[in-house]
């Protein structure tokens, strides 16, 4: 095994170059491969003497391609270790920023190739980095090599921190929606997590809020994907996109206004307008990779907590049969199955044949929704006054009761 790091006191970066620049001249002869392994590290030195730090990296990278298919994964982390370390001699942020891309552009570039290892090396460069926007370049490759690389399981846990990161790097909009787009596209390599892949896709439409239509139309094909990712999420039942400039551009766009279509239905409308849709789109539908019996399932469970939101709070088994379209039979299973998906809270009046609904889940929470909430609220917080009353009268009573007794007894 080749040792790399050095036993003199030879500079480390220097040493690197010597070791990288032999081994790639070792094919050529002594002859030849002398004066060039002179000339790279007489090269080396004078760039740090001179506090060249970009053109160092660059020369140290010369040879990556070569050391990256010949070398252990031991001593390749060595080499790109003191590498990487250069970026912490510069007082410049910017050459700083163009080190880190110049490296992180050499590790991406084969990312099926040894890609947890080259992960790695980002993120050791990404802790070496003090500049917030050089951090947020060198994560933003990492991700993309996970994603090329399909190491994705590596750089999830990260996402648990995002909010705090995003605080430090202090980043701009268009960085933010290149950030969330890259994080919805690590997590939709994983089917479980498709509601936190959706999280982000609707994280990246809502930053092209008060955007003009020329931005926005950069929008249009992830702000379809969210809708299908919506529609085939079982789990997902509630969500603003409709409120969202990036959303509402497709209702009146020539190739994807039906998309918006099927986005209202879900969110507004009940099983016999989604089943009408479907029987004149169904080539659409399966073009979007969206199963006819699963979207049914969730049509029926929404439909059902679209009637528990009738202020009555009472739904009558017929109504219940007639709306979900199935026999009576399937009236309490059906009620089961929502109240197990948390969508609402009610119990079942076997007797009457109906059912008493308590709480039931919102599709959208617009101006609407705030109005009954407020109003509920009021109503709420009369009931608590009277009962506040109640009590202090009850009180006042008792106290007057219990002093006449006293008198009663002198």
């Amino acid at each position: 095994m080749t040792t790399i790091l050095p036993t003199s006191e030879e500079d480390p970066a220097l040493s690197v170059v010597r070791f990288t620049s032999e081994l790639s001249w070792a094919d050529a002869g002594p002859e030849v491969a002398e004066p060039q392994v002179s000339r790279l590290c007489t090269e080396a030195q004078e760039c740090m003497v001179m506090a060249r730090w970009f053109d160092l990296v660059s020369l140290m990278l010369t040879s990556a391609d070569v050391i990256l298919s010949k070398v252990s994964e031991k001593d390749l982390e060595c080499i790109f270790t003191v590498i990487c370390n250069v970026v912490t001699k510069s007082e410049s942020p910017d050459e700083a920023l163009e080190m880190a891309k110049l490296i992180s552009a050499k590790i991406t570039q084969q990312p099926s190739d040894k890609p947890a290892l080259r992960l790695k090396i980002l993120f050791n460069l990404y802790n070496l980095l003090e500049n917030p926007y050089s951090r947020f370049f060198v994560y933003l490759s990492a991700l993309n090599l996970a994603i090329n690389g399909k190491v994705t399981e590596h750089v999830i846990p990260s996402f648990k921190k995002i909010e705090s990161f995003l605080k430090e790097w202090n980043i701009g909009v268009s960085d933010e929606r290149q950030l969330f787009l890259t994080i919805s596209n690590v997590l939709r390599e994983h089917k479980s997590l498709a509601k936190e892949s959706f999280k982000f896709l609707s994280k990246y439409l809502a930053t092209f809020s008060g955007e003009d239509a020329y931005i926005l139309s950069e929008a249009k094909e992830e702000a379809v994907r969210t809708i299908v990712e919506f529609v085939k999420a079982p789990d997902l039942f509630q969500c603003d996109l409709l409120d969202m400039p990036a959303v509402g551009q497709l209702e009146k766009d020539a190739k994807h206004a039906l998309a918006y279509q099927l986005l209202k239905i879900f969110l507004t409308q009940r099983l016999d307008a989604y089943l009408e849709f479907q029987a004149a789109n169904s080539t659409l539908l399966k073009g979007y990779g969206l199963v006819h019996e699963d979207c049914i399932t969730k049509m029926r469970l929404i439909s059902l907590v679209d009637l528990g939101s009738d202020e009555s709070g009472r739904i009558p088994y017929n109504l219940i049969r007639d709306t979900l379209q199935i026999n009576d039979e399937g009236v309490e299973l059906w009620v089961v199955k929502a109240i197990t998906a948390k969508l609402m809270d009610c119990k079942m009046d076997q007797m009457n044949q109906v059912v008493i609904v308590s709480r039931c889940t919102e599709r959208v929470f617009g101006q609407q929704q705030w109005l009954t909430l407020r109003s509920k609220l009021a109503t709420w917080r009369g009931n608590v006054a009277n009962v506040i009353s109640t009590i202090r009268a009850n009180r006042i009573a008792e106290d007057g009761s219990q002093a006449v007794q006293g008198l009663v007894i002198r």
